[in-house]
C-alpha cells in the first residue's frame, strides 16, 4: 500500500466518506486546505447524498483530477479538456477493476433503509468494497497524474 492510500483509508476508517477520504490523500501535494476539501466533498458520501449513485471515491478522483489539471494549466479550455479526458480514462479503469460506478450496485445494499444499513455494517462493507474502491480511486489517479 503507498502512502496516499494508506492517508486515505485512514481517513476513511476515521469516519471520512470515501469522497472526503480520497480527497485527504492529496491536500499537500496539491497545497490545497483540507478543511476546504472536506467541507466541499461532505456531501458526497454513499454516492452523493446517499442517492448511492456515483461511488464517492469516484467523485473524490474526478475533484482531484480538476484540482490537479488546475495547477498546471491556466488555459481554462484546455484545462477542461485535459480533465475531461482523464476523468474518461479513470472511469474506464475503474470500470474495469469494478464492474461500475455506482455506489448501491458496488455494495448490494439500499443504505436508505434501517435493513441496508445493517447489512452494510455486518458484511464489514465499509472495509471490504468501500477501502477497495477508494484504494483503486488512489491507484489510477496516480497512474494518470504521474504519466
Amino acid at each position: 500500500m503507498n502512502q496516499q492510500e494508506q492517508i486515505a483509508i485512514n481517513s476513511f476508517k476515521s469516519g471520512s466518506n470515501c469522497a472526503q477520504s480520497v480527497l485527504s490523500a492529496y491536500t499537500d501535494s496539491l497545497n490545497v486546505d483540507t478543511n476546504l476539501l472536506l467541507n466541499i466533498s461532505s456531501g458526497f458520501s454513499a454516492g452523493m447524498g446517499r442517492l448511492q449513485e456515483t461511488c464517492g471515491a469516484v467523485t473524490g478522483a474526478f475533484m482531484v483530477i480538476g484540482l490537479a489539471n488546475g495547477r498546471k494549466k491556466y488555459d481554462n479550455a484546455r484545462l477542461k479538456q485535459e480533465s475531461m479526458t482523464m476523468i474518461q480514462e479513470f472511469t474506464k479503469e475503474f470500470v474495469q477493476e469494478n464492474g461500475t460506478l455506482n455506489c448501491k450496485t458496488l455494495i448490494k445494499c439500499d443504505l436508505n433503509t434501517e435493513e441496508g444499513q445493517d447489512f452494510f455494517e455486518r458484511n464489514n462493507l465499509g472495509e471490504t468494497i468501500c477501502e477497495e474502491c477508494i484504494s483503486d480511486s488512489i491507484n489510477i489517479i496516480n497512474k494518470l497524474i504521474i504519466q
